[in-house]
C-alpha cells in the first residue's frame, strides 16, 4: 500500500486522522515502518476504538526451511 493509499485511507474512510486526530496519522505510520522494516512473515492489525486507533498489534512468523 502505497503512501496515498494510507492516507486516503485515514483521511477519507473515517480513520484516525479526522478532525483534531491527524497528529495519530504520522505517529502511526512512523511505527508501521518501523515494524514493516524489521519484519519477514506476519501480519500486523491496527485496532480502532471510536474512530482513533488505540493499538497496533504485530503478529510475526519465523519460518523454517
Amino acid at each position: 500500500m502505497s503512501l496515498s493509499e494510507v492516507e486516503r485511507f485515514f483521511y477519507l474512510e473515517g480513520g484516525a486522522c479526522l478532525g483534531k486526530k491527524v497528529n495519530q496519522f504520522d505517529e502511526i505510520y512512523s511505527h508501521l515502518q518501523e515494524i514493516l522494516a524489521g519484519m519477514k512473515y506476519g501480519s500486523i492489525t491496527l485496532v480502532v476504538q471510536d474512530g482513533v486507533v488505540v493499538q497496533i498489534e504485530k503478529n510475526e512468523k519465523l519460518r523454517i526451511k
